[in-house]
């Protein structure tokens, strides 16, 4: 049994071969278009509604589901059905509602300031768990309109490729979601940033940078030992070529680490050789990762010193810390013990 996620339209109608043609048409305008659980699907008959929940179970049970920033912010975790764990964060602002989903249960790249690669990685997610991450944030964001994916939760996207990229390319046919409206967070896997650009999806590619010399890149983001940053540069210049589409860099500001005059430069001359965006990120804590954040005041010195140097540049607004629930937090907790609540809570 699987996700009915998992499944294309032709699929689908081949599953229901025995049906009207336009039975699988109304499945899939309840599921996709109205984001609707299978047994709310009424202009089916009930008799196949039973028959499809017996079918089809849903991937995602939830653990917790917890809330910040006067409700603008909601984390859940989901219980998989072998007992991994993973989270998925829901944020509305005035002008959108983004969710940023989970490509894995956990992740192999190990960054030393991130929750989720001190916790290591468990198994890779698959096409129907990450979508049910987004259907199930569509129908707890209504009536408000979900209009942004972020695949920057837990795991390395781009090390689950082919999972990552289905996902991408049924949001965009299926659910009708814009291209520009996709963002996939990498730490660098060059080679599958080279693949991604050849797919020929529009969508917004975020790098997860945070060092721009090789030393202390390869500190923070061990992948870096496999794709120095010149590799990654190439990769950079090739998504730049083959989708017109600037990049950005995320910078997650360590006080003593990457804040320095020095981080400051050898960030300037990489990123604007790309002409890239950049993302400052005011780090984290997360209980592996003892080093603290940058000040506020260093943060907007750092700031003005990029844009001094003509780099593009914003402070991501953080969001969801007070649950674990903001840039790097995102950890692995298989161990909790709680009771399991409905996924159709939302």
């Amino acid at each position: 049994m699987a996700s009915v996620f998992e499944y294309s339209k032709e699929e689908l109608a081949e599953l229901l071969s025995g049906e009207p043609r336009y039975r699988v048409e109304q499945l899939w305008h309840g599921l996709w278009t109205e984001a609707l659980a299978i047994d709310e699907v009424t202009t089916i008959p009930k008799v196949l509604r039973a028959r499809l929940e017996e079918q089809f179970v849903p991937a995602l049970s939830v653990l917790t589901d917890v809330h910040s920033d006067r409700g603008a912010t909601r984390k859940w975790v989901f219980a998989l059905h072998d007992g991994a764990t993973i989270e998925t964060v829901l944020m509305t602002y005035e002008d959108r509602v983004t969710v940023c989903v989970s490509s894995q249960a956990g992740c192999a790249m190990g960054c030393t300031f991130c929750a989720t690669g001190q916790a290591g990685f468990s198994r890779q997610l698959s096409v129907g768990e990450v979508l049910e991450q987004v259907m199930f944030a569509v129908r707890a964001a209504a009536p408000r309109r979900l209009s942004n994916v972020v695949f920057m939760g837990m795991g390395e996207p781009l090390a689950n490729y082919r999972v990552t990229v289905s996902a991408l390319g049924r949001l965009h046919d299926y659910r009708g979601l814009s291209a520009r409206h996709l963002t996939v967070s990498t730490v660098g896997v060059a080679p599958a940033i080279e693949r991604l650009a050849r797919e020929g999806l529009p969508l917004t590619l975020a790098v997860s940078l945070h060092a721009a010399n090789d030393e202390t890149r390869s500190e923070l983001v061990p992948l870096n030992r496999r794709y120095p940053l010149a590799r990654l540069r190439e990769a950079c210049e090739y998504w730049i070529a083959t989708t017109s589409r600037r990049l950005s860099f995320e910078w997650a500001l360590i006080e003593g680490v990457n804040d320095t005059d020095q981080a400051l430069e050898e960030l300037a001359l990489y990123a604007g050789s790309l002409g890239a965006h950049v993302n400052l990120i005011p780090l984290n804590p997360t209980p592996g990762y003892l080093v603290r954040g940058s000040s506020e005041h260093r943060v907007r010195e750092f700031r003005d010193g990029l844009e001094a140097m003509g780099i593009n540049v914003t402070v991501r607004n953080t969001r969801g810390r007070s649950i674990d629930a903001a840039c790097g937090q995102l950890a692995n907790v298989t161990k909790t013990k709680r009771r399991l609540l409905p996924v159709r809570s939302a």
